[in-house]
């Protein structure tokens, strides 16, 4: 059984920073890639950023250079340290497999608010 439990989203303000967490079962960490996603109101889910089995990293566009994801194998969390934020990074970020199974799994999420 797939479980997801993302935790340290908050309120911050614009160039602050936060580093969110993602407590995964060893049925998804140890077999996937995984990833963050986030949704802001109104929007879409979004990827934000990728690390694959071997520690290798992707980014979107927006985020490249201010956040970073990493993970412990051994206590199979999965991390996102976001600086500089903007306002724009304001929506709950999930943490997931990637690519997403289907039926896709999914975490509650956290909120991050960030005020200008």
């Amino acid at each position: 059984q797939v479980q997801l439990a993302e935790s340290g989203g908050g309120l911050v303000q614009a160039g602050g920073s936060l580093t969110l967490s993602c407590a995964a079962s060893a049925s998804i960490f140890s077999s996937s890639a995984m990833a963050w996603y986030r949704q802001a109101p109104g929007n879409q889910r979004e990827l934000v950023a990728i690390i694959s089995r071997g520690g290798g990293t992707n980014y979107a566009n927006s985020v490249k250079g201010r956040f970073t994801i990493s993970k412990d194998n051994a206590k199979r969390t999965l991390y996102l340290r976001m600086n500089s934020l903007q306002p724009e990074d304001t929506a709950v970020y999930y943490c997931a497999a990637f690519p997403l199974p289907t039926p896709p799994a999914w975490g509650p999420g956290t909120q991050v608010t960030v005020s200008s």
